[in-house]
C-alpha cells in the first residue's frame, strides 16, 4: 500500500492542527511551500514536507510551565460536570470541588464512585437552587451546550436567554456571585448563528455584573494532551474586580499516541487492558488496508468510492474518515461513539477502535478513574469530557488569578 505523496490544503491544515491562513502565510514565508501535484495540477503539499514540520513540533522545548500553588482553599462549583474531566483537572491543579451538577445518571455514578466525598447534585439544573453557595465559592465552571437565543432586542439580557442551558449557567453565576466564572464549549460556538450566540452570552454576563475576557480557543495538544481537541473558553470576571485574567501559556512540546498508551512522560506504565468496541466485518476488511497515519484516500479507487458513497464526490479533505492513527502523532478528536462511520480512530497496529482505557488515556484521565454504565455509556462519557490535563492548566490560571485577588 502506497501512502498518497500529496496532501491538500485542508488535509494539511487538519493534520498539523493549523488553520488554512497560517499555511498560506507559511507558503509566502517559505516555511512550508505548496507545489503543483503532477496529475491533477492542484496546489498540494508534499506529505514528507508536512511530516518534517510536524516532527519539528514534537521536539521543541517546554515553556517554563503554568504551575502555581494555591495560597488559600479555593472552592469550585461545577455545572454540566459530565464524567469529571474538568473537575479532576481542577482538582489536580489544587482547587476544591464543593458541588457538581450533572443530569446524566451514568456520569453521576462515575463521579460518585470515584469521589465519594464530592457532592453530586443529580438532575436537571433547572430544578436546583444554588443560593446556599452565595459568596462561598471562588469560581463557577461549566460546559454548557451551545443553543441559539431569542433576539427580542439588540442588547440581549438574561430574559432573552431563557430556555437555554446558558441561561441556567448565568442564573447560577448570579445566585452564587463568584469572583470569576468559566464556561467552556466547542470551537463552533465562535460562528454559531454568525457569532450572535456568543455575543448574546457576553451580553448576558455583562447584564449580571461580569465583564468577559476576550474569548480564546485552547488547543489541547498545547497543554500536555495527546489529542487534537479544541475547547472555547469563556471567562467572566465580576465587575467590582479590576484584575486581569491570563490564559494558561501553551507548551511547545506535543505529545503523541505512544505517549498516551505506552510508559513514558505522561504515564508510568503501559495502558491497562480493558473492553472495547469492534468494527463491523466489512469496515474491518477495508480498514485493514489503511496504513498508520493513512485514511480513505489511501484505499484503491474502487474501495474509496464504495466506502465514501456520495461523499466521494464532495469537496473537503475529510481526513478523519477511515483514519488509522500513527504512534508518532496525537489522536484526532475522540468522538462519543468510536465505531461510527466517518469518525474512525483506528488503532495503529490492530484493526479496531481504541478501548475504553485507551480512550481515557487519550483524554488524560488517570488509570484509576473508572466509568460507570455500559460500554457505549463509558465511551460517551469519555468522548464528551474536557481533557484532564487541559483542565489542570486552566486550573493553574484560575489559581494565579485568585492568589492575586486575595493578596490585594
Amino acid at each position: 500500500m502506497v501512502i498518497n505523496e500529496y496532501l491538500s490544503l485542508a488535509e494539511t491544515a487538519e493534520l498539523l492542527g493549523k488553520n488554512k491562513e497560517t499555511l498560506r502565510r507559511w507558503d509566502r514565508d517559505g516555511k512550508l511551500v505548496a507545489v503543483r501535484e503532477p496529475i491533477s495540477n492542484y496546489r498540494m503539499y508534499k506529505r514528507a514536507d508536512v511530516e518534517k514540520i510536524f516532527k519539528g513540533f514534537m521536539h521543541e522545548p517546554f515553556n517554563e510551565g503554568n504551575y502555581v500553588e494555591a495560597e488559600n482553599d479555593y472552592k469550585v462549583l461545577e455545572l454540566f460536570a459530565g464524567a469529571g474531566g474538568l473537575a479532576v483537572g481542577l482538582e489536580k491543579a489544587g482547587l476544591k470541588c464543593v458541588a457538581l451538577n450533572e443530569i446524566d445518571k451514568f456520569a453521576c455514578q462515575t463521579l460518585r464512585n470515584n469521589r465519594p466525598n464530592w457532592r453530586v447534585m443529580e438532575g436537571d439544573i433547572k430544578d436546583f437552587d444554588f443560593t446556599e453557595y452565595k459568596d462561598k465559592v471562588d469560581v463557577v465552571t461549566g460546559g454548557f451546550p451551545c443553543q441559539a437565543f431569542s433576539y427580542a432586542g439588540k442588547k440581549l439580557g438574561l430574559a432573552d436567554a431563557r430556555g437555554t442551558l446558558f441561561y441556567e449557567f448565568a442564573r447560577v453565576v448570579k445566585e452564587v456571585n463568584p469572583p470569576i466564572c468559566i464556561g467552556e464549549n466547542v470551537r463552533g460556538l465562535l460562528n454559531h448563528d454568525n457569532g450572535k450566540t456568543l455575543q448574546g452570552m457576553i451580553s448576558v454576563l455583562d447584564e449580571i455584573g461580569y465583564k468577559v475576557v476576550p474569548v480564546e480557543v485552547l488547543k489541547a495538544i498545547n497543554f500536555k494532551v495527546p489529542q487534537k481537541r479544541e475547547r472555547l473558553i469563556l471567562v467572566g470576571i465580576r465587575k467590582d474586580i479590576s484584575l486581569d485574567y491570563q490564559y494558561p501559556s501553551p507548551y511547545n512540546k506535543v505529545y503523541n499516541l505512544k505517549d498516551a498508551l505506552k510508559k513514558g512522560e505522561l504515564y508510568d506504565s503501559d495502558v491497562p487492558l480493558s473492553g472495547g468496541a469492534k468494527y463491523p466485518k466489512r469496515k474491518a476488511e477495508i480498514l485493514d488496508l489503511i496504513p498508520p497515519k493513512g485514511y480513505w484516500r489511501d484505499l484503491p479507487l474502487d474501495l474509496q468510492k464504495e466506502y465514501m458513497g456520495g461523499s466521494f464526490y464532495l469537496g473537503g479533505g475529510k481526513t478523519g474518515i477511515a483514519r488509522r492513527i500513527g504512534w508518532d502523532e496525537p489522536s484526532l478528536t475522540l468522538t462519543c461513539s468510536p465505531a461510527q462511520k466517518q469518525t474512525e480512530r483506528c488503532h495503529p497496529d490492530e484493526t479496531r477502535p481504541f478501548t475504553v482505557r485507551e480512550y481515557a488515556r487519550i483524554q488524560t484521565f488517570p488509570d484509576d478513574w473508572e466509568f460507570a454504565g455500559s460500554l457505549a455509556q463509558q465511551y460517551k462519557q469519555i468522548g464528551n469530557a474536557v481533557p484532564v490535563n487541559l483542565g489542570t492548566e486552566v486550573g493553574y490560571s484560575i489559581i494565579k488569578f485568585l492568589n492575586s485577588l486575595y493578596k490585594g
